[in-house]
């Protein structure tokens, strides 16, 4: 079991975990966490190829955005794209599956950072080869992101639950295999099960968004595996290759079994 599905556990078990746990040096939690994804496969040195961004001292725990610009060598087609943050109770943030066989992406996700913690993004190759970069993010001070509740009116997040926009953050394109970027977000509390509710003093149980499938056409665009480790309201910025559809088709999955599927034109919101 990696350590992205223990959060499954529950809530009361992770928390007494917590309070015994003793500290975990940062190279120490990566190379558990690597082990346990990626077992004992061959990791090269990424910063060649892989340009992560992510601030040094967030203000905002809650919503910390990585962002990676990847190019790969002629003939080297992106397979995975992981976003790991170490010290979070899920460190596997997202991970990506791209279609459009495509050596080239750039895409950013925001996050909930538990305290200070490196992060890396682990970008697997088709032919199998592992390519990492790091960078250590600080913590501000105050709450740790991932027990604090989420931001807004309950009853409004749970009105608006499944709600998309998509935005277009690049210059229209006009013809097929063309570079587009857009911003896509769902709105969804992505629940961590961590949170202690003041009123009955019970934690809010876990529920958060598993799955997020981008569509162009009959094309898949990508699909992402998510965590507890993303923000609240999941959003990712991508770039993907025209075909020539005007819309792309998003499919959204959470832990209790809810699925909302919305076509949306490039650059449109609803």
């Amino acid at each position: 079991m990696t350590r992205s599905h223990f959060v499954g556990f529950g809530c009361a078990l992770f928390a007494a975990m917590l309070a015994t746990a003793l500290p975990v040096a940062a190279g120490e939690a990566w190379d558990s966490i690597r082990d346990e994804v990626y077992g004992n496969r061959h990791m090269r040195d990424g910063s060649a190829v892989i340009k992560l961004d992510a601030p040094y001292r967030p203000e905002d725990l809650m919503q910390v955005r990585l962002h990676a610009n990847i190019t790969l060598g002629k003939g080297q087609i992106i397979k995975t794209i992981a976003f790991v943050v170490d010290n979070n109770p899920s460190p596997v943030a997202a991970r990506f599956t791209l279609g459009q066989k495509r050596r080239h992406a750039n895409f950013a996700t925001n996050i909930r950072l538990n305290e200070a913690s490196d992060v890396h993004v682990v970008v697997e190759t088709e032919s199998g080869e592992l390519y990492v970069v790091e960078q250590h993010v600080k913590f501000a001070g105050g709450q740790s992101s991932c027990s604090a509740p989420p931001a807004g009116d309950p009853k409004e997040i749970i009105a608006n639950m499944g709600k998309m926009k998509l935005k277009l953050l690049s210059t229209p394109a006009t013809g097929t295999n063309q570079t587009q970027r857009v911003a896509y977000e769902l709105n969804h509390p992505n629940h961590t099960g961590m949170v202690l509710d003041q009123l009955t003093l019970l934690y809010v149980p876990l529920m958060m968004v598993s799955k997020i499938e981008a569509w162009q056409g009959s094309d898949l665009v990508f699909e992402m595996d998510g965590s507890i480790t993303m923000s609240q309201n999941p959003s990712v910025e991508f770039d993907f290759l025209t075909n020539g559809a005007e819309t792309l088709t998003f499919t959204a999955k959470d832990t209790d079994g809810k699925t909302w599927t919305k076509t949306l034109p490039i650059g449109a919101g609803s």
